[in-house]
């Protein structure tokens, strides 16, 4: 198995007129891991998700998977690097 994480979010930022959802954020995922996503109602964890989905595209950062950069500007973006979410 590779040293490399499956999925890594690097500096990842979004925002919604002068709301900031997401201010540089990190994440890495390797395969076989389970992770949770906790914080309070508001904290930006669905906008990371939907990020990572494709459905929401990032103001800033890089998502990598399998070590490649990847540019999701739609879920089937995502999906053909066998990322998806079930809401």
């Amino acid at each position: 198995m590779s040293n490399v994480p499956y999925i890594s979010m690097k500096g990842i930022t979004k925002t919604f007129g002068k709301v900031v959802a997401n201010n540089n954020i990190n994440l890495q995922v390797s395969s076989g891991e389970i992770h949770a996503l906790l914080g309070e109602n508001g904290a930006g964890k669905s906008t990371l998700m939907n990020i990572l989905s494709g459905i929401y595209i990032p103001d800033r950062g890089s998502i990598f998977i399998s070590g490649k950069e990847e540019k999701f500007s739609s879920p089937k973006d995502a999906k053909r690097a066998k990322v998806g979410m079930i809401h």
